[in-house]
């Protein structure tokens, strides 16, 4: 189980570190593993971990290696595997061996419809 957080809006800029690690801080039940934030225009999007999947690899906030998409994740894609090798016939060129990273290039390639290609118990945010 992970936990994120998400600020939008032109306020989110005005929010300190210290006040966006005490947020984090106060979801580290729901993943003791890692933790981190990222900033990006009036977004802020910040996540615990818990570590089942590319433990080494698979930390959030997951910024995509080819696209400004930036998601924080937390639950578990079914078949990701699977759905990865389509991925990679269309060209995508992963990085990761994360269910992460599936939803980062889904989301590149079918944009809101990648939900139709996702199976799971999830939750996400994407910017």
């Amino acid at each position: 189980m992970c936990g994120i957080i998400t600020m939008v809006g032109n306020n989110a800029n005005s929010v300190n570190d210290i006040t966006i690690n005490a947020m984090l801080s106060s979801l580290s039940k729901r993943g003791s593993d890692d933790r981190g934030f990222v900033r990006s225009g009036n977004v802020v999007l910040g996540q615990t971990r818990l570590s089942i999947v590319d433990i080494i690899d698979g930390k959030q906030p997951m910024k995509d290696n080819k696209s400004p998409l930036t998601v924080v994740f937390n639950g578990e894609i079914y078949g990701y595997k699977e759905l990865r090798k389509k991925l990679e016939v269309l060209g995508h060129v992963f990085s990761t061996n994360s269910d992460t990273e599936v939803i980062l290039k889904s989301y590149a390639e079918y944009g809101y419809e990648c939900l139709e290609h996702l199976d799971g118990m999830f939750a996400f945010a994407i910017w």
